[in-house]
């Protein structure tokens, strides 16, 4: 008796401390983490279009050109070309497509995090499509990503640090850190979804690479695209 009644003492403590673990996790998920402060400057995408500009008159003469942003130029610029190519984050979805997933099953276009501990590989197009806001922060050879995407109607934040680089005509990018709101991921699961989403075939073409650009990384805290 002393043994079965020790025995459901400590089921009630196991039972309370799960709870309690459980309910932290998910307060920690749902927690935001502050977004980077990014300076704001009106005229950063356009300085940026005239280092472009200035990199293809360069390789015109024959010589070797590179571009370098800096975090505002990077974030202007990426604002600007996302808006016009399509939706942009933060623009409102009236109608929210699903994507179907590498089993034929639909898989809810809101869901950026699909490839995080399971096997879906979610599409790049599915990822912005619930991309609801972002910034690029980089700190010496770290890209540091800020997202907020919808989940169910729920604000949600992922930071995704890592390195940038170009891989056989590719972009690759490796992670070293990331947290799901408050909750920093494992390094094993950032890996694993990382991979799947860029090993998938279609994604891969989105991650080509001009043919005239080399290579891209961060340097000093820039955004440095080298050119053949």
């Amino acid at each position: 008796m002393a043994d079965a009644a020790l025995f459901k003492k400590l089921y009630r403590i196991f039972s309370w401390v799960t709870l309690a673990s459980l309910l932290l996790t998910i307060g920690l998920v749902l927690r935001t983490s502050p977004p980077p402060k990014i300076p704001n400057d009106p005229k950063a995408a356009a300085r940026a279009e005239q280092k472009f500009e200035a990199a293809d008159a360069t390789r015109a003469s024959g010589l070797p050109a590179q571009v370098q942003l800096d975090r505002t130029e990077l974030n202007s610029y990426l604002a600007q070309t996302l808006q016009m190519q399509g939706p942009a984050p933060g623009a409102a979805s009236g109608s929210q497509s699903q994507g179907v997933n590498r089993t034929g099953n639909a898989a809810p276009a809101n869901d950026p995090t699909a490839g995080i501990g399971g096997s879906d590989q979610p599409t790049l197009d599915q990822v912005q499509s619930s991309v609801k806001d972002f910034k690029i922060d980089m700190d010496g050879d770290l890209v540091k990503a800020y997202v907020i995407f919808d989940f169910h109607g729920k604000d949600m934040s992922l930071e995704l640090d890592g390195h940038l680089r170009a891989d056989n005509g590719y972009m690759r990018f490796d992670p070293v850190s990331g947290m799901l709101g408050s909750l920093p991921l494992p390094q094993s699961t950032l890996n694993a979804a990382v991979e799947r989403l860029m090993s998938s075939p279609e994604n891969r073409e989105k991650l080509r690479l001009p043919n005239d650009i080399s290579d891209i990384q961060i340097v000093n805290g820039q955004a440095q695209v080298t050119y053949k």
